[in-house]
């Protein structure tokens, strides 16, 4: 996928005018893109749209608007866009009782080990980002990978391919059915 240039981002001056046709648009894309796998972790399965929206709503929740410091803003994002023949999600192990927080995120220590993606029976897994946990903690937060063998990406790219993600983590285990309109809007992210 290709990677955000300094020319895709607006910044706060000229986002601000076009932010609530944009959030709109951007909630209907994610509604596709978005996985729930179990009752605590949601995937959403970025590309350069969902990941411009990220970096225009930093910009504008942190006044940034100097040309090099936006820069330094996509340049954290583009690390979330997927290579190619990958696809890259945002993985969150959401928890809305704070009393439960720490010991729900210790339960699940080694989750990065136990998820993945099955493109038409193929099992892919995925790829942590290291710098984001220690080997004895896990954020609520995660940067995913899948790369995708070429025949998973033609399978993928094939209508009517079975697509789901599976989590076989000893303390929590779930598996979701993608629909048909989630494997054709992933298989986009291919080209």
């Amino acid at each position: 996928m290709k990677k955000l240039i300094r020319t895709d981002v607006r910044g706060p001056d000229l986002y601000g005018p076009i932010r609530d046709d944009l959030r709109k648009r951007i909630i209907e894309l994610k509604k596709i893109r978005r996985v729930s796998v179990g009752p605590l972790v949601t995937l959403v399965f970025e590309n350069r749209a969902t990941v411009i929206f990220q970096v225009e709503e930093m910009c504008r929740a942190e006044n940034i608007r100097e040309p090099e410091k936006i820069q330094e803003e996509i340049d954290v994002y583009n690390q979330i866009l997927p290579d190619p023949g990958e696809l890259g999600a945002t993985l969150f192990v959401e928890i809305t009782d704070m009393s439960t927080l720490e010991q729900t995120l210790n339960q699940l220590v080694g989750l990065n080990e136990h998820v993945y993606l099955v493109v038409g029976g193929a099992r892919v897994k995925a790829t942590f980002d290291p710098r984001q946990f220690q080997a004895d903690k896990l954020a609520a937060v995660q940067y995913i990978r899948f790369p995708l063998t070429a025949d998973a990406q033609a399978a993928l790219r094939k209508a009517g391919t079975a697509l789901s993600m599976v989590i076989d983590h000893p303390h929590y285990r779930h598996e979701t059915t993608l629909s048909e309109a989630t494997r054709a809007e992933l298989a986009r992210d291919l080209d």
